[in-house]
């Protein structure tokens, strides 16, 4: 039996950090099994949370400086962990950072070039996972999917609450998956407002009431009446929410109360709609799973047909980051992992691109 070593990094929408997870990956009667050995999370710093935020903006000659630049870092980061871990790593398999998602238009990049990684980091590293499949007319997104099929199957529905929300589940032997909407993004930003970097366990929005004219302003945005596939990103954030976050007049209390019913809203109202069993089991990581208010929101809000199932605060933080080793396995060994019923593409596809350290 083949035991894949490998190290998954991901940056998510959030800009909370860097995680990091150093996985042993394998096969067994069929079915993939994992344990994750290892884990760092390290929070970026004021200046370079200010970067990746503003990235966006960045004419493309800066904004393929810094491509590289995040690439040298993650590299930089992933070899101290390795170093002083002294672990056994085959490849290094990473996300990078989402700063542009526009599939409609063909296009999605995520900064934190391959090369310099492997360079860096000395590995052999899999990256770019998104590109392949917007190329074959897919959303490049939801990519979590395919380990939420093979390692979290038993499962009725399997829920990401980071910087956006996405579900996926099995639906007619097929599995279906999408970006449900805002999540983490949106406390986030609240909060930075006060200087703080999210909303420990929900604890200011427990104490706020709602804001119905933003809850109604939140619930109304254009992307929920959207069919799936679907997926979304920083760009839809900063152009259709945040100003209805910046024009309401509130308390920092209310403005997160508010905020958190809406999230649970829209999930909820997925979760419910696509059941088709009297008792079903929903899977929840991600940042959100550790906010304590928003859980127990969501649980009223899918009671009694629905169970919140919360795994280990190491499987909630690191979960993307396990699947992204997953991910980078399968590239490896040509094996689909990404599924054209998640983001419509003209074909499921071994997505990823290999780059060997110089």
């Amino acid at each position: 039996m083949k035991i894949h070593k490998v190290l998954g990094l991901m940056s998510g929408t959030s800009l909370d950090g860097l995680d990091l997870a150093y996985c042993h990956i394998w096969k067994k009667l069929d079915r993939w099994k994992f344990e994750i050995k290892e884990t760092r999370a390290i929070s970026y710093d004021i200046d370079m949370r200010a970067r990746l935020k503003n990235s966006i903006d960045l004419p493309a000659d800066e904004l393929l400086i810094f491509h590289n630049t995040y690439g040298s870092w993650l590299g930089k980061q992933a070899r101290e962990f390795i170093e002083e871990k002294e672990l056994d790593v085959d490849i290094i398999s990473s996300h990078g950072h989402t700063t542009h998602h526009q599939p409609q238009q063909g296009l999605t990049f995520q900064i934190g070039s391959g090369q310099q990684l492997a360079n860096v980091s000395r590995h052999k590293t899999v990256c770019d996972f998104r590109s392949n499949d917007v190329a074959l007319g897919g959303e490049g997104a939801p990519l979590v999917p395919i380990g939420d099929l093979l390692f979290f199957g038993e499962y009725d529905f399997c829920l990401n609450l980071g910087g956006i929300a996405n579900v996926s589940y099995e639906y007619e032997g097929k599995r279906i998956a999408y970006d449900i909407g805002l999540a983490n993004m949106i406390l986030n930003h609240i909060t930075q407002k006060i200087g703080l970097s999210y909303d420990e366990n929900g604890k200011l929005a427990r104490k706020g009431s709602i804001n119905n004219d933003l809850l109604e302003g939140l619930n109304r945005l254009e992307y929920y009446k959207l069919p799936f596939p679907k997926s979304t990103g920083y760009e839809w954030f900063i152009e259709k929410v945040v100003p209805i976050i910046d024009a309401t007049v509130d308390t920092t209390e209310n403005l997160l109360h508010t905020s958190v019913h809406h999230i649970c809203e829209q999930v909820a109202l997925q979760i419910k709609t696509k059941s088709i069993k009297d008792q079903s089991t929903l899977f929840v990581t991600g940042g959100g799973a550790l906010n304590q208010f928003m859980m127990e929101l969501l649980q009223s809000k899918l009671a009694p047909t629905v169970s919140l199932v919360i795994p280990s605060k190491k499987l909630i933080e690191y979960k993307e980051a396990l699947i992204f080793a997953l991910m980078g396995i399968l590239r490896m060994e040509q094996e689909i992992n990404v599924l054209k019923t998640v983001t419509g593409a003209s074909k499921d596809s071994s997505s990823g691109v290999v780059y060997l350290p110089s």
